[in-house]
């Protein structure tokens, strides 16, 4: 079997980063948030590049950077967390046309208290109403996801299993490194990971 990668998709506080590390430990899988690819490749971080140069440009260098992603250096297994807008985009939904995507959901005031809470920032998350809206505008493009699964009060570790079970994942892991003795974690057992959902530390 060939090199797999699955991608995670959702709102801002979907919990997109803190899924994918726990799914990608519990499969011994390579973990890729294409927000940081895009930061190392562009020499600035999402917020400077949206302030200095736009969304527009912003958007490119996203594409670019999925691109890449998935011609150069796709090389191992991967779970990859793409940015909250990068599945609204047509273009980067036809380079992953072809690859297994899900959609983390939760209701939007559950996203908006996240995304308070993690003091992270944002360029895109205003106010209460334009965020509801946004999430509005981005919703069908999420729902065109290969699995649609519902984040709300759940742990990292059940999402997870409902992500492995859904798209078989379990036994590909097991096939790959059924050659090298080796056996993927069934999950991480830091707390702060587990409590991540509910605290805040979500992307």
């Amino acid at each position: 079997m060939g090199v797999r990668a699955v991608f995670l998709v959702g709102f801002m506080g979907s919990g997109k980063n803190t899924v994918g590390r726990e799914l990608a430990c519990r499969l011994g899988w390579d973990f890729v948030d294409l927000d940081a690819q895009i930061e190392r490749r562009e020499r600035q971080s999402i917020p400077e590049i949206f302030r200095v140069r736009g969304e527009p440009a912003f958007r490119l260098a996203e594409t670019a950077a999925l691109s890449d992603f998935l011609t150069n250096s796709l090389r191992r297994n991967s779970v990859v967390a793409l940015g909250g807008g990068a599945f609204a985009v047509e273009s980067n939904r036809a380079l992953l046309r072809r690859c297994p995507t899900v959609f983390l959901d939760a209701p939007v005031d559950e996203l908006w208290r996240r995304c308070q809470r993690d003091g992270r920032e944002r360029p895109l998350r205003r106010n209460r109403d334009e965020f509801a809206r946004l999430y509005g505008e981005r919703l069908p493009f999420y729902r065109e996801a290969s699995l649609v699964i519902e984040t709300h009060d759940h742990e990292p570790a059940s999402i997870c299993a409902k992500i492995e079970t859904a798209l078989r994942l379990r036994e590909a892991s097991e096939d790959a490194l059924s050659n090298s003795g080796e056996l993927p974690s069934r999950g991480s057992q830091d707390p702060v990971l587990q409590r991540s959902l509910k605290t805040g530390e979500t992307h």
